[in-house]
C-alpha cells in the first residue's frame, strides 16, 4: 500500500478586514474628537450657573465667538478687539459665506463663550456688533453647576497634553 502524503493544513484567518475596520474606527474617533474641541479655547473659563442646560437639539449654522478676560474676541484663531473693524469684517465675511450657501445670516446662531470675569457690557457690545452685521440669534454659554468664585477664574488654565491635538 503506497504511503499518502500529509498536507499541512493552515488554519490562519485573514486579518486584513479586521485591521481595515480598526483603522477606520480610529480615524472616525479622531475626527469626532477634533471637531468637539475646535470650539473651545483654554483661555476662556466659562461662568457656572445652576440654570445652565445642555441644548436639546443641534444648533443650526453655529458661529462661535469667545470673549477672553481681556475683552478680546477669539474668532477663527484670531484675537480681535470688540469695537474694532477687524471683527466687523470677519462677521461680514461669515455672513457672505452663509449667503453663498443660500442661507440668511439671521438664521445663523452666534454662540458666545465669555470668560467669567468679562464685564457684561463687553458681551452686550459684542451682541450689538453682531446685530449690526445682520445676525439675530444668540446663545450664551455657561457650565452647569454652582456659581464659581472670582478667584477660580484667576487660576492659570491647564496646558493640554503634548501629542494628540487638543
Amino acid at each position: 500500500m503506497p504511503k499518502r502524503k500529509q498536507h499541512d493544513v493552515s488554519a490562519e484567518a485573514d486579518m486584513t478586514p479586521m485591521i481595515d475596520m480598526t483603522f477606520q474606527l480610529i480615524a472616525f474617533f479622531m475626527v469626532l474628537i477634533n471637531f468637539a474641541e475646535d470650539n473651545q479655547n483654554a483661555l476662556v473659563k466659562l461662568p457656572s450657573s445652576e440654570l445652565a442646560k445642555i441644548p436639546e437639539e443641534q444648533i443650526a449654522s453655529p458661529i462661535v465667538l469667545q470673549v477672553s478676560k481681556e475683552g478680546k474676541v477669539v474668532f477663527n484663531g484670531d484675537e480681535l478687539p470688540i469695537g474694532g473693524p477687524q471683527l466687523k469684517k470677519a462677521l461680514l465675511n461669515e455672513a457672505q459665506i452663509l449667503r453663498a450657501k443660500n442661507l440668511d445670516p439671521s438664521v445663523a446662531n452666534i454662540i458666545i463663550r465669555g470668560h467669567g470675569l468679562v464685564p457684561t457690557g463687553k458681551v452686550q457690545e459684542l451682541i450689538k456688533v453682531c446685530q449690526d452685521t445682520k445676525f439675530e440669534k444668540f446663545s450664551l454659554r455657561a457650565e452647569q453647576g454652582k456659581p464659581k468664585a472670582d478667584s477660580d477664574f484667576l487660576k492659570e488654565p491647564k496646558k493640554p497634553n503634548a501629542g494628540i491635538r487638543g
